[in-house]
This record gives structure tokens, C-alpha cells and sequence, in this order.
């Protein structure tokens, strides 16, 4: 448990305030919020400490926007200051006591993991299924709907308070979570990100710990299971749609069981295993195709004088350097190809 008092101290000490400022102004030097803050800085953050230890604290309004990519989303920008009490509830208390119930193979949002760390975990678990198991083992693929929009603020408390047990620091997790009405977390705040990663990690721990399954992975909101036979994998499909229920959440329509032969498609790229058991990983068809057309439409931009060739060669060969980590030398050799005539008309 976090222990009384000590972490609500952490959260108030002024160093840590210092260090949460500095973090929360890079990248933004030029933003009206924090180039309001940065003239009387130290001011500033001993007003928030102060705020913070007399509990008048409150969470500012925040800045809506839409962004299109990879999809439409609602973000919803905090303040700088609240920007900063974020940073320090989370790097200095949050992040270092609930890292710790993580399960390994819950991918997202920390340090020393990510997408590549949950493709060679599904590789490898894939390996290890199939040596088991064969052919005659099946996958669940599933996704949760709308995950961040439908987070229950009461379950979500609820699970807070079993593992803080510090009332100032509670009460500061509390400000933040109701600081939007009805169901769902703010998109693009560093604590409901932290607040989601708690919320579905009691889904892992029941489907590895309650269900007993072996070959699990899951990145936010999407997850899958490898399980010995078809009949098992149902039962464990209804029991998962139960628990989900149980957190005021729904399974996508995507969700489904499906033959082990098939592959799973994660992370962006779909692997499976050859009759040999090689372990392939190829880039997704619709990745393949939402990357075509994102680069034609650069190089339309670069030849209206909108883009640099050398803003759109560092980002294709970023995109290069990601296909690297599947069987993708093909597709590479392809892209490149496509590039040079999309150049050449």
C-alpha cells in the first residue's frame, strides 16, 4: 500500500514541483499557458504547492480539439499548471506503486515496454503454443469499445482506494477524475492514461489469475488469448464478456475466436505460424495501404513547395524502420519503388 502521508509530501515537495514544471514546459516554450507561467515560475509552483497543501486545488477547464489521426478522437488538453500536479502525483507516487501490479505482458504506457516489447512477447508465446499445442490450439482477439469514453468513475475509485491508502493523495486522484462529468477519462492527460492502464490491468489479473491462461497480451484496449482448444476458448470468451460487463465496459463486435492457424493481427502487424513452426510477422494489409496513400499525399505536398523533401524522407524512413522489426523486406523494396514513381511523375 502507498504509505500515509510521505507520498502526498512527495507530490507538494517543491524540487519535485521544480522537476514536474520543467518536464511539463518541454516542447511547449512557445505555448501562451506556459510562457505566462515561465515569467514568475517560482511563484507559480510555490502557489500550487500551496494550493495543494491547503486542499484549494481545483482542475482548470479544459482546451477541446479533434485530431483525425490514426482515427477521430476528442482530446482534452489540461492547463499547464494542472499539466504539472499531473506530472508529479504521477512520476513521483502513481507511476512507481501501480507499476508494480502490472502484469508483464500489459504493453502500454511504461518504461522498457511498448509495441516492439508486445510483438516479441506474442511471438514468443506463439512459439511456445504451438510447440505445446499445434494447430489444435485457438486465439480470442478482442477489443474493448470506446475504452476511455465509458471508464466508470466509481469502479474506478473503487479500485483506487484498495491500493491507496493516503487520503490527500486519494483526494487529489478524485479531483482529477471527476474533473469531467458522467463516464470516461480526458484524452491526452497523463493521469487518465495512468487511471486506464489500473483500470483494465483487474481484466488481466482475472484472466490470467481466475481463467489460469497461459498466452496473454494486451496494449490498452486490445488484447488476446491463446488457449489449447476451441471449447475452452469459448467458455473463457464468456466469463471475459461477464467481467467486462462487471467495469461498465463492452467487447467490440470485432472480438472472436479464431483458429490458431489464422494468426492474430496486433499491434499493427498480423503474425502467425508456418506448418514449420516459424514465427512470421508481417505489416497489416490496411497499414500497408493507409501508408500509400499517407505518402502520396506528402509527396503531392512537397511538389506544391508545403513540405520539405527532407521532412518527408525523415518520415518514411522512420516508417521503414518500423517494418524492419516484421518479415518485411519485400514490402520494403515495394514502398521504395512506389516512392520513386510517385517522384518521377
Amino acid at each position: 500500500m502507498i504509505e500515509d502521508k510521505t507520498d502526498f509530501e512527495k507530490v507538494v515537495d517543491f524540487g519535485n514541483l521544480y522537476q514536474a514544471y520543467l518536464k511539463s514546459k518541454s516542447g511547449k516554450g512557445f505555448s501562451k499557458s506556459s510562457q505566462k507561467f515561465q515569467v514568475l515560475a517560482l511563484d507559480g509552483i510555490h502557489q500550487i504547492k500551496r494550493k495543494l497543501e491547503t486542499k484549494t486545488y481545483q482542475v482548470s477547464k479544459y482546451n477541446e480539439f479533434i485530431i483525425y489521426e490514426p482515427k477521430e478522437r476528442v482530446i482534452k488538453a489540461c492547463s499547464f499548471v494542472d499539466k504539472i500536479v499531473q506530472h508529479s502525483l504521477c512520476d513521483n507516487v502513481l507511476i512507481p506503486r501501480l507499476n508494480k501490479e502490472f502484469i508483464q505482458t500489459n504493453y502500454a504506457g511504461q518504461i522498457g515496454k511498448g509495441t516492439l516489447y508486445g510483438l516479441d512477447c506474442l511471438k514468443a508465446q506463439m512459439y511456445l503454443a504451438y510447440q505445446k499445442y499445434g494447430y489444435d490450439c485457438w486465439i480470442i482477439k478482442a477489443d474493448v469499445s470506446k475504452f476511455f469514453y465509458n471508464i466508470n468513475h466509481d469502479i474506478l475509485k473503487d479500485i483506487l482506494k484498495y491500493f491507496i491508502e493516503n487520503k490527500e493523495v486519494y483526494w487529489l486522484c478524485e479531483k482529477f477524475i471527476d474533473s469531467t462529468e458522467g463516464v470516461g477519462l480526458p484524452l491526452g492527460n497523463q493521469v487518465s492514461q495512468v487511471f486506464a492502464l489500473l483500470y483494465l490491468s483487474v481484466l488481466d489479473h482475472f484472466i490470467t489469475g481466475e481463467l489460469g491462461v497461459k498466452y496473454y497480451g494486451r496494449y490498452m484496449d486490445d488484447f488476446y488469448l491463446i488457449v489449447q482448444n476451441k471449447e475452452y476458448a469459448k467458455w473463457c470468451l464468456a466469463a471475459i464478456y461477464e467481467f467486462v460487463y462487471s467495469l461498465g465496459l463492452e467487447l467490440n463486435s470485432k472480438t472472436q475466436v479464431i483458429p490458431f492457424k489464422n494468426g492474430i493481427k496486433f499491434c499493427g502487424f498480423h503474425t502467425y505460424v508456418t506448418s514449420g513452426g516459424k514465427v512470421i510477422r508481417k505489416l497489416k494489409n490496411e497499414n500497408k495501404h493507409a501508408a500509400k496513400k499517407k505518402f502520396k499525399k506528402m509527396v503531392g505536398l512537397v511538389r506544391c513547395g508545403k513540405l520539405s523533401k527532407e521532412k518527408f524522407y525523415e518520415s518514411y524512413n522512420a516508417w521503414k524502420n518500423h517494418i524492419s522489426h516484421g518479415n518485411c523486406v519485400k514490402l520494403g523494396y515495394e514502398m521504395d519503388r512506389y516512392v520513386e514513381e510517385l517522384f518521377g511523375k
